[in-house]
């Protein structure tokens, strides 16, 4: 899958190293990693096992022997390097948000329209077979219309005044922090799993830690709690926070019908709770045929449990797979440039819903 295939990264943190264990499990190669400098590119390249240090993102992205381009940078970059990229005919995978305000997300995705380019924002929950269980159990109607989606998205890793990272910076960062960052993976897995699409909202936000170690007074919010309805009749509310001590990513969701409820959580992701008025279980991942045919997945048989590297690995492997087919066409389950646009939006229906103190529509 995705055999000879040139990819570049552009920033080597955390999530720079997630990139490149994908490209390795694709059978992509990775030539070039570039950084916030030179210096930092060649420790870099050395991190992360890449043939060369890039110059700078610029050279990155216009080097002939680089086919996929990677974007891993702080979110303010996000926008400018994915606009480059296309340009210059490259296949692009951007981290999420696509970009920090609504009419750069729009233009990106456009642009990504226009060249045809194949394109991915890794909203990888999308890959947990659990996941792709719920959604084929909505789909075969045994849960009957649902009427009530809810949740939560908890972290704690910014719950004290000593934690600091540059999301905290609304310039780097965007005017949205905790939705902006963990909100929209909720309402991406969701909308993918229950086929509804939110179409007005109500929100708040609340920065719990207005002051935080070596940063200015920070302006954006630590909480987020969104109320909802959907184009298909349902309610629903999703509480979001990177600051509840002891929740590392609980991303979970139930997803209540007619005849039963279905519920997923993140942090044990190998079982999917099933209810119903007579009876409730909790189902074990491939007790059921597998919902997915990614390959990547085969080496995961049941009992030993699928983890977020797996489902990374997973999404670039579908995209590595379109770009060698020669077809901007992928699975379903690959959320491309037009998911990271319905983000923006509806992130920008939560700002605008806090400024105005009222129910909004999402665009």
């Amino acid at each position: 899958m995705g055999d000879g295939l040139r990819s570049g990264i552009i920033g080597a943190g955390f999530i720079g190293g997630v990139h490149a264990h994908a490209v390795r499990a694709a059978g992509g190669q990775l030539v070039a990693v570039a950084d916030h400098s030179p210096e930092a590119a060649k420790g870099g390249a050395a991190r992360l096992g890449a043939r060369a240090a890039a110059e700078s993102a610029e050279a990155l992205i216009e080097a002939d022997d680089v086919d996929v381009v990677h974007i891993c940078t702080p979110n303010h970059l996000h926008a400018p390097l994915a606009r480059l990229a296309l340009r210059a005919g490259k296949a692009v995978v951007c981290e999420k948000p696509l970009a920090t305000t609504l009419a750069d997300a729009e233009e990106i995705g456009a642009l990504a329209t226009e060249h045809g380019s194949v394109t991915a924002v890794p909203f990888v929950y999308r890959y947990y077979q659990s996941v792709l269980e719920a959604r084929a159990r909505v789909r075969s109607g045994e849960v009957g219309q649902l009427w009530l989606l809810h949740g939560s998205y908890l972290q704690d890793w910014l719950s004290t005044s000593s934690d600091v990272n540059w999301r905290v910076d609304a310039s780097l960062g965007g005017a949205s922090r905790a939705f902006a960052d963990i909100g929209v993976h909720w309402c991406d897995l969701v909308e993918f799993v229950s086929g509804h699409r939110i179409v007005r909202l109500s929100a708040q936000r609340k920065t719990a830690i207005a002051s935080r170690e070596s940063a200015e007074q920070v302006s954006t919010e630590d909480i987020a709690t969104v109320q909802f309805e959907t184009d298909l009749g349902a309610v629903g509310s999703v509480v979001v926070s990177q600051v509840s001590p002891g929740r590392k990513n609980r991303l979970w969701f139930s997803l209540d019908g007619a005849e039963q409820s279905l519920s997923f959580d993140q942090e044990n992701p190998e079982t999917l709770w099933v209810g119903s008025r007579a009876h409730a279980s909790v189902v074990p991942r491939g007790v059921t045929p597998r919902r997915s045919a990614n390959p990547l997945l085969e080496p995961l048989p049941p009992g030993h449990p699928q983890g977020y590297q797996d489902c990374f690995n997973a999404l670039v492997g579908d995209l590595y797979q379109a770009v060698s087919s020669g077809s901007a066409g992928a699975p379903e389950e690959l959320p491309g440039f037009a998911d990271g646009v319905r983000a923006a939006r509806i992130t920008q229906a939560v700002l605008d819903s806090v400024a105005t103190e009222s129910w909004v529509p999402v665009g």
